[in-house]
């Protein structure tokens, strides 16, 4: 009944949002939500921001520590979806379960900004696209998008739940090129792919393979059962996971119907197996040997993203529908007690959201911007089959959020923005609703036309989700009493443009409370737990982008950050759990029909904190993507990407897990535009 009224009500406003376009085809709208005095339209697209005030601006004049990747700097990096973009972006940490984004069904990867994780809002053309908290970036190839913003720092004001860190707005294109690509390369990597379109319609498909990773992951494995009130052991050894027969497919449909209403709808699937092998044991009362079968699993992951958005000078309005599937399917061969078995696995969850955006701006003189906005989600998590007998169930809620925003320009140099946005939920299973009040307040000195300063102070506020609270696995336990998490940002920037370099220096410190994080059974490895615990990071972050002259451009990065933890269950208070020093760049050569690019992400000085231990110290992890093009007129391509150029074993896991990067890779592509 609540879908049904929440179709009808969209499908209501969605005629009304088309009908108002009748009216408003003739001015074009490029610059049309710029407040009164930007000179905006003088710049490059790629230093103007949207995201981070929800109007347009210079990058120079945003308050907040911001990264614009155009389509030219996704093309030459040779970046086959967001997913491979945002892995060496400064401030960024990369997790990965496998090659080409594979992921083990719900546990897909994650993008840690600032030492938090999962603390990012992914939207897509400012629309949220992730599901029970996590998102499959690798469904979003590199060719639909026409830029990525990056904001680091508190959105929850302007964004709602989840923007704790940071928020990333994948802005996809309006129109398409006519262009066909095939490409192939080791570990049976195979790529091919399509875009047509012309000024108002374009479609894109895509479909990439991996062919095997084996010694992806090894662990040690412990059984014990408990035998007249005693733990006794029962089975010790290690096992090896592979990966094998990764498979993705991509398509997407986009339609301009006026210059301010756009339609998009796009579609994933993926699918990827795991073999688990006993390499070796040392104990084993059922007669387990090594080169026995573990576990066999086969995930297929599909995702529907449906969004119809408005604009024009003074609104701007989201309809949206994301749904998606994750199964998992296979046999067990050893119980949760070190015994032979042949047990069948099967998990089938679906997760759905319904929402819509609507935001009003008025320009009050020369000096004063406001902005007010209304939103309204409802949230279905809905689990058709569960392994281990654990029961099925529907969960569901209405989030709802009121924001508005001030920004107020004192003098020529000094401009203050203050928001405030009130979210609360209804209709949630259990009655489990939650509310939250949070505010921001940001300040902008301008030193000249090319530096500034600034301050922002932002308050966040994370929601649990159904999958952390209710969970429906034999590897998972419910925590139905999970907290919401609180934080608040700090933040002193300051930003300059001279002689072809873009620099940007930001100071920060994070103080979070109830941090939600995953917490595994010291007893039963094989379970884990969703758990409060407070955490906190004080780090800087600088970086420059340089337009070299004689076909050379560069951009680096530098991250020092110190982030910590603190858990009840762990003796002894605040611990790191995270890495410290983090290095990116990236160098980019044109001449003529050549143009190379080599990008690099160091992580250093590592730690792993496992659950209710210590931390202990992990190696480095330095990923590094080599692409080559030449392109002998305007209608031919060839490239050449090399993945892991110095061949190394790195673990991209910030936790107990150990799965290991793919080696050296490479993918030779060909394309053709029509």
């Amino acid at each position: 009944m609540v879908m049904q009224m929440w179709n009808k009500r969209l499908l209501a406003a969605a005629i009304a949002l088309s009908a108002t376009t009748g009216q408003v085809y003739a001015a074009e709208m490029a610059d049309a939500d710029v407040p009164a005095g930007e000179e905006v339209a003088t710049h490059a697209l790629g230093e103007t921001v949207v995201t981070a005030t929800r109007t347009k601006k210079r990058d120079l004049d945003v308050p907040a520590a911001t990264t614009i990747i155009t389509a030219q700097e996704i093309k030459d990096s040779g970046a086959a979806n967001a997913s491979d973009v945002l892995a060496k972006v400064n401030g960024f940490a990369y997790k990965s379960y496998g090659p080409a984004g594979a992921s083990m069904g719900t546990m897909s990867n994650e993008l840690n900004v600032r030492g938090v994780r999962s603390g990012v809002l992914v939207l897509m053309n400012g629309n949220p696209i992730a599901w029970r908290g996590k998102y499959n970036l690798d469904a979003i190839p590199s060719e639909s998008i026409e830029r990525i913003e990056i904001v680091k720092g508190s959105g929850s004001v302007l964004y709602g739940s989840d923007a704790m860190a940071g928020v990333v707005n994948i802005i996809t294109k309006k129109t398409m090129a006519n262009e066909v690509h095939a490409g192939f390369g080791n570990y049976g990597q195979r790529s091919y792919g399509v875009n047509i379109g012309d000024k108002r319609f374009g479609f894109y498909y895509n479909t990439d393979q991996f062919g095997r990773r084996d010694g992806l992951y090894y662990d040690g494995e412990t059984r014990t059962k408990k035998i007249h009130g005693v733990e006794t052991l029962q089975f010790k050894g290690e096992q090896r996971t592979d990966i094998h027969d990764i498979k993705q497919e991509s398509m997407g449909l986009t339609y301009h119907v006026n210059p301010r209403l756009d339609f998009l709808l796009n579609y994933y699937e993926s699918e990827v197996r795991y073999t688990r092998t006993f390499t070796h044991v040392d104990f084993s009362t059922a007669g387990i040997m090594a080169g026995a079968p573990y576990n066999s699993r086969k995930y297929v992951t599909n995702r529907y993203t449906t969004q119809l958005n408005y604009k024009d000078r003074d609104w701007k309005s989201s309809l949206y529908f994301n749904t998606g599937e994750a199964e998992g399917t296979g046999t067990t061969y050893m119980s949760t007690e070190g015994a032979k078995t042949t047990s069948r696995y099967h998990t089938r969850e679906k997760n759905s959201t319904l929402g819509l955006d609507l935001q009003r701006t008025w320009r009050i003189g020369e000096k004063s911007t406001m902005i007010a906005g209304v939103n309204g989600e409802h949230e279905i998590y809905d689990v058709t089959a569960a392994a281990a007998g654990n029961k099925t169930g529907r969960f569901m809620r209405n989030n709802w959020g009121v924001y508005g925003q001030w920004e107020q320009r004192f003098d020529a140099k000094n401009t203050g923005i203050f928001g405030l946005r009130e979210t609360w939920t209804t209709g949630a299973t259990r009655d489990q609703n939650y509310s939250n009040l949070s505010a921001s307040a940001q300040w902008l000195h301008k030193l000249n036309r090319d530096s500034s300063l600034y301050l922002n102070i932002s308050q966040s506020f994370v929601m649990p989700t159904f999958s952390q609270m209710y969970p429906k696995n034999d590897m998972q336990k419910a925590a139905p009493d999970l907290k919401p998490q609180k934080g608040i940002n700090y933040e002193i920037g300051w930003k300059k443009n001279h002689g072809g370099h873009h620099w940007k220096a930001a100071l920060f410190h994070i103080d979070v409370k109830d941090n939600i994080t995953a917490s595994v059974d010291k007893r039963n490895t094989t379970q884990y737990v969703y758990v409060n615990e407070d955490f906190r990071n004080t780090g800087i972050e600088l970086s420059d982008e340089i337009r070299g002259k004689n076909g050379f451009s560069y951009h680096w990065g530098v991250t020092w950050q110190n982030p910590q933890t603190k858990n009840s269950d762990r003796p002894g208070g605040w611990y790191r759990n995270f890495g410290k020093l983090q290095l990116t760049g990236g160098v980019t050569y044109r001449k003529d029909k050549w143009t190379s690019s080599l990008t690099a992400s160091y992580l250093g000085s590592r730690v792993v904190l496992p659950s209710k231990e210590l931390p202990y110290a992990v190696k480095p992890y330095l990923l590094t993507t080599w692409n080559t093009t030449y392109a002998p007129d305007e209608n031919n391509e060839i490239s050449l990407r090399i993945d892991n150029v110095l061949d190394r074993d790195d673990t991209t896991m910030h936790t107990g897990l150990r799965y290991h990067s793919a080696p050296f890779n490479f993918l030779l592509s060909y394309s053709y535009k029509f």
